[in-house]
């Protein structure tokens, strides 16, 4: 599966191996008390927040992240 800025957060912490390279990336991510509000919404929605921006989860490290999830498929 091509995971793409339209992917759930929900989606890619449902996998194991995509949830250790999300808190990889992002330390402490997939814990963050916030996260189960997120869960239903794209990566696309969660970079035009402001506070994704404040915690420097940009469109272009959501990419970086997503080139290295779709590398283990």
């Amino acid at each position: 599966m091509n995971l793409t800025l339209d992917t759930t957060l929900g989606t890619i912490l449902d996998d194991p191996k995509a949830k250790a390279l999300l808190d990889k990336q992002f330390p402490g991510a997939s814990t963050n008390p916030m996260i189960g509000m997120a869960r239903g919404m794209s990566l696309k929605m969660i970079v035009s927040m402001p506070q994704a921006a404040q915690m420097g989860f940009t469109k272009e490290k959501a990419e970086a992240l997503l080139a290295e999830i779709n590398k283990l498929a």
